[in-house]
């Protein structure tokens, strides 16, 4: 442990010499901590778990209204006016996703195998649920052709690794219904076995059913087509 220390101490001595160079970007600079590693380990995986609190706190929510026929949209606003929750992380989606946070948050859950706790199970398994509830939801409209409309995370990414819309184009898929994609950053022609249609009027037109996980302008004229949860029109 005292090794591991010395050896954080000395890293962060070599990057305080080059703060100019790569600090510059935060305001005030960022503050660096020495840690042991496993501490280290620790707290990289228990931020990108506390995030995804408020997003599985809210796709529940949305999760209840939508099964009781509730506006979820007057819930979450009222919700929000107190000023200890606020109206930042509050937009329903089809679940967290990406490269880190799946990832970490299943890490962490399995660093507490001989801890007492329900909190950071429940995060990692509302993911779950929340897909397979939406799904079902999906299914239910009984689409010969679902479209699955980007499968990055947010506008402006490039990056689809582990995206919460593949586990609902999964789900779907598994049912036998045929999926086809609009994905631009895709160079491929098929993505998990579903067909890469690359001019988006054509996707428009063969899709009975288009899912996306956040809208955008260039398919409000389908709005009678798309499934989505995102009510704020914010990442």
């Amino acid at each position: 442990m005292r090794q591991s220390l010395a050896h954080a101490q000395t890293l962060c001595s070599a990057i305080s010499r080059y703060r100019p160079k790569i600090l510059t970007d935060f305001q005030p600079p960022a503050r660096i901590i020495a840690a042991a590693s496993y501490p280290a380990q620790s707290k990289s995986c228990a931020a990108p778990t506390r995030s995804e609190c408020p997003l599985a706190f809210f796709n529940e929510l949305d999760s209840y209204a939508m099964s009781d026929g509730m506006d979820t949209r007057q819930i979450i606003e009222g919700v929000g006016l107190d000023p200890r929750i606020g109206t930042h992380y509050n937009n329903p989606s089809f679940g967290y996703g990406g490269y880190c946070l799946p990832k970490d948050s299943k890490q962490l859950l399995a660093n507490y195998s001989e801890v007492p706790q329900n909190l950071i199970h429940a995060i990692v398994d509302a993911n779950r649920t929340r897909k397979d509830f939406l799904s079902d939801q999906i299914i239910a409209h009984k689409p010969a052709v679902v479209g699955i409309y980007r499968l990055v995370m947010k506008a402006g990414s490039d990056n689809y690794r582990q995206s919460s819309i593949q586990g609902i184009m999964k789900r779907i898929k598994a049912k036998g219904i045929d999926v086809i994609v609009y994905e631009p950053v895709i160079a491929e022609e098929e993505f998990f076995g579903s067909r890469v249609i690359r001019n988006l009027d054509a996707f428009k037109a063969e899709a009975d059913l288009i899912v996306t996980n956040r809208v955008t302008d260039e398919i409000l004229d389908v709005a009678d087509k798309l499934f989505t949860r995102d009510l704020f029109g914010a990442d």
